[in-house]
């Protein structure tokens, strides 16, 4: 018999389900007699109490499992006659008015929606494309030798981007000194973002023994949140400037970074390979949220709740997995507002449901070769790629995380392929995040 599917709201249904008390009285005594040849009770040998006394100290928990048993079996049965796909897990209620010889429960519970695909033809679509040249390489070797420069102190040096200044600073606010605001021997390199903008423009141009005094407002987000919207007033006294002596390029820089036989030939083509790499990852993820967001912004069905309270609480859990990363003590216990991921959490949930329809309408399942594939060039990023394939290949879970990266490019390939698709060409600094 078809049980009968009652529509609450949106994705919300209910259903009534029976269970046979006679049933779960015959699944009782087949467990009692089961713990009655094991049990120890007092006053009797293993396996020789009554199976009266066995049930009154084992019954109520036999029984509370019998029922949750028969209840899980009829409510499987319901719900695959119904052939609803049940989201989440079902809210049990027990009813009052259960027929004579059973027990009866409702069950409430969301269902997945029916979504329907958008005309793929009608979307309109970024795809990114980026040129890696010689310039790119440059920039690139610059910043390399930068990160490995050494400094010399400049007795009448003004201080200018990348130098390295030391100085003392001490920060009031109305006139009271706060707590992080003064430090001596204080070194930092100008131009790299270290320091607020103020700061730097400050330091900039002054040499060693000068000391100047300016007001420095804190951003509204600033992280020490005692001084965060405040005016400060610092003084500041240059002790040093030192200016920046870049190594050479040359064999021994080549075997710092990792070209053994210092070929300053191989270590460019390395670099060019390495940005390259990176470029093309970026260029795909800019391509991809283009896709993604054309496809949510066409399409529109429910989502249910209980899917989205499950992300929210993975995105908590998170948190505090950094947190407690991060060494802070009460990681655990601290309160993390859960609505502050209501708005991505609605929005994985969404996505997730309707790239999953996709994938089975149009046959987009990501193939052995693809995974490997991929795993390879992912494993390029690494000093010994072999080790890294090995790793992926060797273990399922780990393959099903590459092969979820696969099906997501599967689908912004279908995408692409019949969208409206407009290229934008974008500048290497400004993918780098340079600019």
């Amino acid at each position: 018999m078809q049980p009968e599917v009652e529509i609450l709201s949106g994705l919300e249904r209910r259903i009534d389900v029976v269970v046979s008390t006679a049933d779960v009285e015959k699944e009782v005594q087949a467990q009692l007699k089961r713990v009655a040849r094991t049990a120890k009770i007092q006053g009797f040998r293993p396996g020789k109490a009554p199976l009266s006394i066995v049930e009154r100290s084992h019954g109520p928990s036999i029984r509370y499992e019998a029922i949750n048993n028969e209840l899980g079996k009829a409510l499987d049965e319901a719900i695959e006659k119904s052939g609803l796909r049940v989201a989440g897990v079902p809210s049990i209620e027990p009813k009052e008015d259960a027929a004579e010889g059973t027990m009866a429960f409702t069950a409430t519970f969301e269902v997945y929606p029916e979504i329907t695909l958008p005309n793929l033809a009608e979307l309109e679509v970024t795809r990114s494309n980026v040129n890696v040249g010689d310039a790119e390489v440059d920039r690139t070797i610059d910043i390399l030798r930068k990160q490995r420069a050494n400094y010399e102190a400049r007795e009448d040096r003004a201080a200018q981007d990348d130098d390295r200044v030391t100085l003392d600073f001490t920060g009031k606010i109305d006139g009271e000194a706060f707590e992080g605001g003064s430090a001596e021997a204080f070194s930092f390199v100008l131009g790299q973002g270290r320091m607020l903008p103020e700061f730097e423009e400050a330091a900039k141009g002054m040499k060693a023994g000068e000391e100047k005094t300016f007001p420095l407002t804190f951003p509204e987000d600033y992280a020490g949140t005692e001084v965060a919207g405040k005016t400060a007033e610092f003084t500041i006294k240059i002790t040093e400037v030192a200016e920046p002596i870049l190594p050479e390029l040359n064999d021994e820089f080549a075997k710092q970074l990792g070209q053994a036989e210092g070929d300053i030939d191989a270590l460019l083509a390395d670099v060019r390979a390495n940005i390259e790499r990176e470029a093309k990852a970026r260029v795909q993820a800019r391509t991809k949220a283009s896709v993604m967001d054309a496809l949510l912004k066409a399409s529109e069905f429910d989502i249910p709740k209980a899917l989205v309270d499950n992300e929210v609480q993975n995105r908590v859990a998170m948190a505090r997995q950094e947190l407690q990363q991060r060494g802070l003590p009460n990681a655990d216990s601290m309160p993390i507002p859960e609505e502050i991921f209501k708005d991505e959490a609605e929005r994985r949930v969404r996505l997730g449901l309707l790239l999953s329809e996709l994938v089975q309408q149009a046959d987009l399942k990501a193939t052995p070769e693809q995974v490997r594939a991929r795993i390879e060039e992912f494993a390029q990023n690494y000093e010994q790629p072999e080790q890294v394939i090995s790793y992926y290949l060797s273990d399922a879970q780990r393959r099903a995380e590459i092969e979820a990266i696969v099906l997501e490019d599967n689908v912004v390939e279908h995408v692409v392929s019949q969208a409206k698709v407009t290229d934008e060409d974008v500048a290497f600094e400004q993918l780098m995040g340079n600019n």
